[in-house]
């Protein structure tokens, strides 16, 4: 049989061998080949390629009827993204089999992404998976087949408008317990932009108002939410993908945090345009108060792929800024680190005086604090350092001027 002479049947993924899985995004070319290693010369019928590429959703409702009666609901549904057919070995006109001598024999082959794909996701009702399936067919036999998967990933670039926007909100809650009034707890919270990738980190600016008789303790956490849609039906899974948890506020205090820091883990990135899977964050503030319910603030988050530039403009979205209320973060520094102190950097008190920076009301209120210290960079330029050496003394060659001449 063929079988006992084949040493090999596989799909080899350019780049896979060595760099491992390999991961491609929408619109570009995969290639690869198909690898056959046979211990003896063998009889072939023909070599046909797939790719295929598709998302599937897939779960079950219990449903009573009656005291007695209960069925089970099944919903499913699916969207194919990639279908791709291509021959390696195609069977000789005259119907006879083709003949391979024992050896290496490797069939190549290449096909186009669509421009449109959604990222490759693992959830609990539901997938994206693409992959490349080779059948090889021998005479008076069954179909030899192999598969390769591969990683497709939908670029999400956050250096746009809509994703440098920062994201803001506030919520208040009455704490009671056995019909009486504990007091309000109130939240207030902020972050510079709305995407992010895997690795960055996220600073909070927040203030929460404990006015009630018992200490509260706040927490952030980013949740994944992962939505499944198929005959109009959704069915959703939150998991907490990273979380931190704030020192405990007494009675009638109040604490600001001033960019506390939630670093991303790697996760997947969003899954947006998928009309069956949707993959969505948030980064959820939550102050738990002893008694009643939890008091949530959620703002929405963005993962991509396309990280921050080096020089991302931040100002492009300095309008959207104050749409919101935030007078209570004019006190707050920008940035989670204190900068050094300016006493290492200048000694002299009159270019101290001199670097004085204007006033907020100057500025209308206009510019925040990393753009405008760029700004100041350049505006304030120490003087020259002074020096009892004159740097350009006068030769011995020129004559002296006469004065009464």
């Amino acid at each position: 049989m063929i079988f006992d002479r084949l040493k090999r049947f596989s799909i080899v993924l350019e780049g896979t061998e060595r760099d491992g899985p390999a991961a491609f995004s929408p619109g570009q070319a995969v290639s690869g080949r198909v690898v056959l290693e046979l211990a003896a010369a063998a009889r072939l019928g023909a070599l046909r390629l797939r790719a295929m590429g598709a998302a599937r959703v897939h779960w079950t409702e219990s449903r009573s009827a009656g005291s007695s009666t209960a069925y089970t609901q099944s919903y499913s549904d699916q969207v194919e993204f990639l279908s791709h057919r291509d021959t390696l070995l195609a069977p000789p006109d005259n119907g006879e089999v083709t003949v391979l001598q024992a050896g290496r024999h490797e069939f190549p082959f290449t096909f186009q992404l669509p421009e449109t794909l959604a990222t490759s996701f693992e959830g609990k009702h539901g997938s994206v998976r693409y992959w490349v399936k080779a059948k090889l067919h021998r005479p008076w036999s069954t179909v030899k087949k192999v598969k390769k998967e591969f990683t497709v990933i939908e670029p999400i670039d956050i250096n746009t408008p809509a994703l440098l926007a920062p994201q803001a909100g506030a919520k208040e809650k009455l704490a009671r317990a056995w019909y009486c009034n504990r007091g309000q707890v109130s939240v207030t919270a902020k972050i510079d932009r709305k995407g992010y990738t895997p690795g960055e980190v996220i600073p909070i600016f927040a203030e929460i108002d404990n006015c009630t008789s018992r200490a509260v303790v706040p927490k952030a956490a980013i949740i994944q939410t992962q939505t499944f849609i198929a005959r109009g039906t959704k069915k959703q899974k939150k998991s907490v993908v990273t979380s931190i948890v704030g020192d405990s506020i007494a009675a009638g205090k109040r604490e600001v945090w001033h960019g506390r820091a939630l670093k991303i883990p790697p996760v997947g990135p969003s899954i947006l345009q998928c009309r069956i899977i949707q993959v969505e964050y948030s980064l959820k503030v939550c102050v738990d108060i002893p008694g009643t319910s939890k008091l949530l603030l959620e703002l929405p988050l963005v993962i991509g792929t396309i990280p921050l530039h080096p020089f991302g403009s931040r100002t492009s979205s300095v309008s959207s800024q104050y749409s919101v209320n935030l007078d209570w973060l004019s006190t707050i520094p920008e940035q989670p680190e204190a900068p050094p102190e300016y006493s290492a950097v200048v000694s002299s008190p009159e270019a101290e005086q001199s670097l004085a920076p204007p006033c907020r009301s100057e500025l209308g209120g206009i510019l925040e604090g990393p753009f405008f210290t760029y700004i100041q960079e350049f505006r304030f330029r120490p003087p020259p350092l002074y020096s009892e050496i004159d740097p350009n003394p006068p030769s011995d060659n020129i004559r002296p001027r006469c004065m009464t001449c």
